[in-house]
């Protein structure tokens, strides 16, 4: 009989429990655990940018005018207004209601130094947004994995691409080989992904342990509560719009989901989300545009805890928030979390952002520092979702979602191994 081979979904579940186990037991000896874990975060980041710009450019060169684009690129940008507004405009209104800053004991808090990213805040704004969409030096961005800029070149190198017919195609060729290869490798990389999830997930327990959770552990849970409450509901109807079963998505997504939530990474499962979402009934030219886009853009997870956050460390401080004062924390968010996108430690900078804006205590980031990491694995899946429903949702207003594809389970798309 023929030995049955273990999944690489199990093999993560395993190395997430063994990881958690071992921080939790063995924090002492838990520091090789980090250089582990950033190997294989960086070989990751390794190979996201040379599949952004070649899917990019392989997908505008199919839809070729740039009119049609620039109407994709308008029709994605609206849509991701919209569903982030909402996610703001519910943390606010559920922290405001659930108030899980009243009663929190300050002084039971070990501070984190949060200063390279406030620091961080003066440095950018909506404008400077618009203006290093441009970049001076293609390669420098490539270099920096600078994606607003990558994306801004990739689409113009694409359109133009298309324009100059037969004398292209050898060009267009080889990034279609660049992308597969890339897909390729994505599968060696992502064997090693047990091990990678075991480091990452036994050094931040052994760092921050589980007492940390006590003092802050209303605003975890909240947050995650709100979150399932988003994902259910929100992304349900959005879903329903579109004609699709939101859950049979989340099943074909559930190792991407899984690999995103314990290396707090979304650029982890970016190769994937690409290859799924096109097994999932949508085009090459819809998916190669609006997920990487989505990946700077369409942060819901994150906007969904910044509206959460803000009244929070408000309460924190005992700080009576008006209708008046939350209706600008909303006005301000909708601005800072699109002025700060492709920021490093996006989200602390946003929140510093707003709170200065607001008159609010920018020290109280300090506070919930400890906990972030530990709730930012919940939004980084939210985040996924998000954008893997935003290629559905593009597609379906464009005409050419294939609802026939639409179904479970896909075909797997990581090569097993022994």
């Amino acid at each position: 009989m023929a030995k049955k081979k273990i999944g690489l979904a199990t093999k993560i579940v395993i190395g997430l429990t063994l990881g958690i186990l071992y921080g939790y037991f063995f924090s002492r000896y838990s520091a090789w655990l980090k250089p582990v874990g950033d190997m294989f975060i960086r070989s990751i980041k390794m190979i996201v940018v040379p599949i952004v710009f070649s899917t990019i450019v392989i997908g505008i060169a199919g839809v070729g005018d740039l009119k049609k684009v620039g109407k994709l690129g308008g029709k994605t940008l609206i849509y991701f207004e919209i569903v982030t507004t909402i996610a703001i405009l519910l943390g606010v209104t559920v922290s405001t209601l659930t108030k899980p800053g009243l009663g929190v004991n300050l002084s039971q808090i070990n501070k984190v130094d949060i200063s390279s990213f406030t620091g961080t805040v003066a440095k950018h704004s909506t404008t400077d947004l618009f203006v290093n969409l441009v970049p001076t030096n293609i390669v420098d961005a490539l270099a920096r994995a600078d994606l607003l800029q990558v994306i801004f070149f990739a689409v113009l190198f694409g359109v133009s691409l298309s324009s100059i017919g037969e004398v292209g195609k050898p060009v267009l060729h080889f990034f279609q080989g660049v992308a597969e290869t890339m897909f390729k490798l994505t599968n060696i990389i992502m064997s090693a992904a047990p091990y990678g999830v075991f480091a990452l997930m036994g050094f931040t327990v052994s760092q921050f342990g589980l007492a940390v959770l006590f003092p802050l552990g209303k605003l975890v849970v909240i947050l995650y509560l709100t979150m399932i409450f988003f994902v259910v509901v929100v992304f349900g109807i959005i879903a329903k719009f579109v004609g699709i079963n939101l859950f049979t998505m989340l099943k074909n997504l559930g190792q991407e989901m899984l690999i995103a939530f314990s290396t707090d990474s979304s650029e982890s499962v970016f190769p994937q989300i690409l290859k799924k979402m096109e097994q999932f009934g949508v085009p090459k030219s819809i998916v190669s545009f609006v997920v990487p886009t989505g990946y700077t853009f369409n942060l819901d997870g994150s906007a969904l805890y910044q509206g959460l956050a803000v009244p929070f460390i408000a309460q924190m401080y005992g700080i009576h928030l008006t209708f008046a004062h939350t209706l600008t924390i909303i006005a301000v968010l909708m601005v800072t979390s699109k002025g700060m996108a492709g920021v490093p430690g996006v989200s602390f900078v946003v929140l510093a952002s707003t709170l200065a804006t607001t008159g609010l205590p920018v020290e109280g980031l300090a506070l919930i520092a400890g906990v972030d990491r530990i709730m930012d694995m919940g939004r980084t899946v939210v985040n996924v979702i998000g954008v893997s429903l935003a290629s559905v949702v593009m597609a379906k207003i464009e005409g050419v979602y294939d609802y026939s594809r639409a179904t479970y389970p896909l075909q797997p798309l990581l090569e097993e191994t022994e």
